[in-house]
């Protein structure tokens, strides 16, 4: 079975169910994807460590910094707008493996 950051998962999937309100807001926490990278890799030296599809076909991903501990979501929509949708402190990389449904393991 494939080893699942089920952290991150949950992280991605609660991105996605925002998304589509934060998305459409496209305050000031929205610019370029290229730009938000740069400043998230940049500023605090934080990588994507998990991408998924959201609604609408918006990108949902996790970057985050065994370094720092950051973490931030992101919302990337078919334009190339990313918005943050939320971000934090003391992130940690697990390595969980998830249970098939069903099963009593």
């Amino acid at each position: 079975m494939k080893k699942v950051d089920l952290f991150a998962f949950s992280l991605a999937l609660a991105g996605a169910v925002i998304a589509g309100q934060s998305a459409r807001a496209q305050g000031a926490n929205c610019a370029d994807r290229a730009v938000v990278v740069d400043r998230l890799t940049d500023r605090y030296g934080e990588t994507r460590q998990s991408v998924g599809l959201g609604q609408n076909n918006a990108i949902v991903e996790v970057f985050a910094s065994d370094t720092t501990g950051t973490w931030t979501i992101i919302v990337t929509l078919p334009n190339g707008t990313a918005c943050l949708v939320a971000s934090g402190e003391s992130w940690e990389q697990t390595a969980e493996v998830a249970l098939i449904p069903g099963s009593d393991a």
